[in-house]
């Protein structure tokens, strides 16, 4: 029998009180975002140092006509700036979809099948990665995975609570959060080393693998799930004036937001490109693989969640027993990105841009990690509370921050390049394999030197 609108079956507790479906959902969130983080943190990089160069991007099944679409809109772009770019569009997108995906939940075929038929379709956008001709059918399959996905397995979290359990909500989606760290952290590591050391499409097969674990935890925990909703209840009821005015506060929030997520996602894109290219990444024999330090953030993230609720703790003591609201969370967050990219600034105005101590980028990254405890958990829990019935779903994947607070990272980076537009005439070693960098013989109006080497601007 399906549960109608509003009711809730009785959860089973386990660990810390909370239901036993908590643990399934981060964990299949975090095998999910291992697959996620590791492929994002190889992306951009990848792009840069070998698929855009000559000799692999003409193997890519209709790159030229796509090409050709994005500089009739943004003019000739170098090979850093399109890079960003198409970045831009796929995680823009990424985070876009679940509203799709939600509304499809919500009306059509529940949101366990969602999450089921997104787990499937990134399992399969992971191994057309493993192939340059497959790049571009790769990130559609990657985007319509997490359009399922994303947006409907943080509904049913909120799916395990009373609406009116507010704190344990909250609680409940920072216990998320940490499976989503947890993901965030081995990704970057795993697939950044292997990456390293036997090629770009072994990391991204390692991707791969887990998205797979991902969708077998979610199959093993269906029964501790959220049973559906009936949806010929929801669907024929209409929303009501009320219902419509938290819609519209719900979405001046997320506008808020993206302000936020438009720096803090630089750390994959353009703060990644300017770690390889200015920071000092040798370390005796070994050299840092830059998707590590994009572990460093979800290792804070996990980190400072007992130091983040002794805080909350202390601010509603000193308020007589009220936690600041949530939008006074949110842009403590905001103050956090923007304290993070201010560290940057002073290390380049102290010391120059040039080999810099691996010191810097790593704060960069601490105090990121910091900020998603401000940020992340508590605009799901907000939604998840005040997103009427009929389409909480679908507000659940509107909480993710719009593609245009990733697609203005093209801006940026394209910006850094001053028109340069590099011409390589020699093919590219694999990445690393212990050596001191990718080696290049490449020609262009200004290069610059990677650990002394010549690469692709």
């Amino acid at each position: 029998m399906t549960a109608r609108v509003g009711e809730r079956d009785a959860p089973a507790h386990g660990v810390l009180g909370q239901p036993k479906g908590l643990y399934y959902l981060a964990a299949t969130e975090a095998w999910e975002r291992f697959s996620y983080y590791g492929m994002t943190a190889l992306v951009v990089l990848y792009m840069v140092n070998q698929l855009l160069l000559p000799g692999h991007v003409e193997n890519i099944a209709g790159f030229t006509r796509f090409r050709g679409v994005l500089e009739r809109v943004f003019g000739p772009m170098s090979t850093q700036a399109l890079a960003s770019q198409i970045f831009g569009l796929y995680s823009g997108f990424v985070y876009f979809t679940p509203v799709l995906g939600g509304w499809i939940a919500d009306r059509l075929i529940g949101q366990r099948n969602a999450v089921v038929a997104g787990a499937v379709l990134m399992s399969a956008g992971h191994l057309a990665m493993a192939f340059d001709r497959s790049f571009l059918l790769a990130l559609a399959l990657l985007v319509l995975g997490s359009g399922f996905l994303k947006g409907n397995i943080s509904a049913q979290v909120g799916g395990l609570y009373s609406v009116d359990d507010e704190a344990n909500r909250v609680r409940g989606y920072t216990v998320f959060s940490m499976g989503i760290n947890v993901g965030a952290v081995l990704g970057p590591l795993v697939c950044g080393l292997l990456a390293q050391l036997y090629g770009w499409h072994t990391g991204f097969g390692a991707a791969a693998l887990f998205i797979v674990i991902g969708l077998v935890t979610y199959l093993v925990g269906y029964r501790h799930l959220p049973s559906r909703v009936d949806r010929a209840t929801s669907v024929s009821r209409k929303l009501t004036a009320g219902e419509w005015r938290r819609i519209g506060a719900i979405c001046a929030v997320l506008a808020i937001v993206v302000f936020h997520a438009t720096s803090y996602f630089q750390s994959f894109n353009t703060a990644a490109i300017w770690t390889q290219d200015h920071v000092a990444l040798d370390l005796g024999g070994f050299r840092i693989p830059v998707p590590w330090f994009n572990a460093v953030d979800p290792v804070f993230s996990i980190l400072a969640v007992p130091g983040v609720f002794a805080v909350w703790r202390w601010q509603a003591g000193a308020r007589r027993g009220v936690e600041p609201g949530d939008l006074e969370k949110i842009g403590m967050g905001a103050w956090l990105v923007a304290s993070g990219n201010l560290i940057l600034v002073a290390a380049i105005l102290a010391f120059g841009n040039d080999r810099l101590s691996p010191l810097w980028p790593f704060l960069y990254f601490a105090m990121m990690g910091v900020s998603f405890l401000f940020y992340w958990p508590v605009t799901l829990a907000l939604v998840s509370r005040a997103a009427p019935a009929p389409v909480n779903a679908t507000m659940m994947g509107w909480r993710s921050s719009p593609c245009s607070s990733r697609a203005i990272s093209w801006a940026a980076s394209a910006g850094s390049m001053n028109g340069c537009r590099p011409r390589c005439s020699g093919a590219c070693t694999p990445p690393l394999r212990r050596q001191a960098a990718w080696r290049c013989s490449c020609s262009a109006e200004r290069l610059r030197a990677v650990s002394g080497t010549t690469a692709s601007c």
